[in-house]
């Protein structure tokens, strides 16, 4: 290709995108601190954290890890500015990026919290009573498959039980399990003790979300070894059952465990495209599924946030192109990378999609792409805050916006060195950021 074919490429594609997106310039939200916490890594502010904050009938929680690695509680109203907080007598490794908080309000208000997992023993304490910063004593679930847990995230369902899932194994050697809370005998009981698996040659990497209907939805990548370019392909599956069966889109039902072989794939993608991993998913009104991840084309090398999404018939990829910057995807460990992985949020009905990202191109900002029409795609970009997050990545409080549609995002400024180094900074201010407009 010649330099005036590229220029007249490019040129084609300014054009495209500018009648595409609109950049809007930063507006004033409300800040409300927590506290001081870690930011040597990006441990507070993974987005494979399920939930960093979490809410239950205006009382809203959240988790981080202070300066010397403690778990930190707060709790308030969420009309309030003033925090209640408490340091409670659990540590974490905090110099492994993996390791992260995730806690979750039953239906009853206890508070459920899981911490410190790459390989370890299940770490999980309940609190003493309803809606108390207080936790109990670190308790097993059900004693099954709970010695080499990584990942583990909670996801309440809308009769008030709850769900947890996380991986058994390593790294391209790893199964998915998942627990269930009963909120009447009050209770963990496993479900599946190997929902996809990995066959010893690979494993998923998951993003699940529950919808209103109490249906679960999961979509994975596959991984091939530990490093990161072996991710591969986009699948998916579906529970209406609270984790007991499983279907693929059409409900045609999966014999469990789900493999390589047997899996639905959402969007075929080859490894060495810059596919991450452990991003997010939303679903409409309907319930169908929207899945938000990131990969380049062979075309421009360049990473762009991609959709992939069923509109009841079929799968459907929509790229969303506004990024111009390439980087490379490649190697093991946590990755500094210099955009984050998309938390996805829908609204009206399904008909508008909002993408929350951090990204280098816009000084690392917190930023919102947004859609008004998923079926007319269109999209305006604006920044959330005015001051850089380094390595932050987005997570916010699913159970408010499910609730009361107010979207609370987790900001904290840290700092990831590549392949789980430690950067020399101060602590930084954790802060809750409350979007009041879109």
């Amino acid at each position: 290709m010649t330099n005036r074919d590229n220029m007249r490429n490019r040129i084609k594609l300014f054009i495209v995108l500018s009648s595409v997106f609109v950049s809007l310039s930063t507006y004033s939200q409300r800040m409300v601190p927590l506290g001081l916490g870690w930011a040597n890594n990006s441990v507070n502010t993974t987005i494979f954290r399920k939930n960093s904050l979490v809410s239950h009938n205006s009382i809203q929680f959240a988790a981080y890890y202070d300066t010397d690695g403690y778990v930190v509680l707060a709790k308030r109203n969420v009309k309030d500015k003033e925090w209640q907080k408490e340091r409670t007598q659990y540590t974490g490794n905090v110099k492994d990026a993996h390791n992260s908080i995730s806690i979750m309000l039953d239906g009853d208000g206890y508070l459920h919290l899981s911490w410190d997992h790459h390989g370890q023993a299940l770490n999980y304490a309940k609190s003493i009573e309803p809606y108390s910063l207080t936790m109990g004593d670190k308790e097993m679930m059900t004693t099954i498959s709970e010695g080499n847990v990584t990942y583990p995230e909670f996801y309440k369902m809308p009769n008030g039980n709850l769900i947890f899932i996380y991986r058994d194994g390593s790294s391209g050697r790893g199964n998915l399990v998942l627990n269930a809370y009963d909120l009447q005998t009050r209770e963990w009981t496993q479900v599946q003790n190997n929902l996809i698996d990995g066959e010893n040659a690979r494993n998923a990497y998951w993003q699940c979300y529950v919808d209103k209907q109490g249906t679960i939805h999961l979509s994975w990548v596959w991984r091939e070894s530990w490093l990161v370019e072996t991710n591969h392909d986009m699948c998916y599956a579906r529970s209406r059952d609270e984790g007991a069966t499983w279907t693929n889109s059409k409900d045609e039902l999966y014999e469990t465990p789900i493999t390589l072989v047997s899996a639905e794939y959402a969007a075929r993608i080859e490894q060495d495209s810059e596919l991450i991993n452990q991003t997010s998913m939303t679903t409409d009104a309907k319930g169908n599924p929207y899945i938000a991840t990131y990969w380049s084309n062979k075309e421009t090398g360049i990473p762009q946030y991609h959709i992939v999404y069923n509109d009841g018939k079929e799968w459907n990829t929509l790229a969303l192109n506004f990024r111009q910057t390439s980087f490379s995807l490649k190697g093991g460990g946590t990755k500094k990378i210099p955009i984050s992985r998309p938390q996805l949020v829908s609204a009206n009905n399904g008909k508008s999609l909002y993408l929350l990202f951090r990204d280098e191109e816009r000084n690392t900002k917190a930023s919102m792409a947004i859609c008004k029409n998923i079926k007319k795609p269109r999209w305006e970009i604006k920044d959330l805050t005015d001051f850089e997050l380094g390595s932050w990545e987005p997570s916010f409080d699913t159970e408010l916006w499910k609730e009361k549609r107010l979207l609370h995002l987790f900001i904290q400024s840290t700092t990831q060195v590549d392949g789980e180094g430690q950067a020399d900074v101060e602590p930084s201010m954790v802060y809750v950021l409350e979007v009041d407009k879109f």
